[in-house]
């Protein structure tokens, strides 16, 4: 009997080896944005994935000056902190924290929607974020997935399915 592809692989490094993947948050939806992003720095898309290991990916986040968010958000939500003195309460409005610090308003995001567990905050170190276009990690990027990220499996699909079509049209096939 012939192994099959995933049995090859099974709990070999090769598995378990992170990846760099990048996002382009320009226009993007924050809260569908995060959940993806959290997704990945969890390693749920991995057909390895246990919730007690460690085995998500690094991501890179592009343009999160451009993020955008739904509703009437831009203008009501607020961003509290305590300085833990009494009446240290810090409320930031996100047109404020959009102005100075946009990276921080996608890192709290992500934060929000990874498990409070002692692997928080090392899934958080693999994540970057850069306000805008430019990033040191250029080398690291093995493919860009920026396109895809946000896509539907559907979209993705009819894609793939379209350049088959342009393909055999090329190839002078019908």
């Amino acid at each position: 009997m012939r192994p099959q592809p995933s049995q090859a692989i099974g709990q070999t490094a090769l598995a378990y080896a992170r990846t760099w993947r990048t996002v382009d948050a320009s226009n993007q939806v924050l809260g569908r944005m995060a959940t993806r992003i959290a997704i990945t720095l969890m390693g749920k898309h991995k057909p390895i994935y246990d919730q007690a290991n460690d085995c998500g990916d690094y991501v890179v986040v592009t343009h999160a000056r451009s993020v955008a968010v739904t509703g009437r958000k831009a203008d009501q939500k607020l961003y509290r902190h305590h300085s833990g003195f009494p009446g240290g309460l810090k409320e930031i409005p996100y047109s404020k924290m959009m102005e100075t610090k946009p990276e921080d308003i996608i890192r709290r995001a992500v934060s929000g929607m990874l498990p409070k567990n002692r692997l928080r905050a090392k899934r958080l170190e693999r994540l970057y974020i850069y306000p805008d276009a430019e990033h040191p990690y250029e080398q690291n990027l093995l493919k860009d997935h920026a396109a895809e990220f946000g896509k539907t499996f559907k979209e993705q699909a009819g894609r793939s399915e379209d350049a088959a079509v342009e393909g055999a049209e090329v190839a002078g096939r019908p």
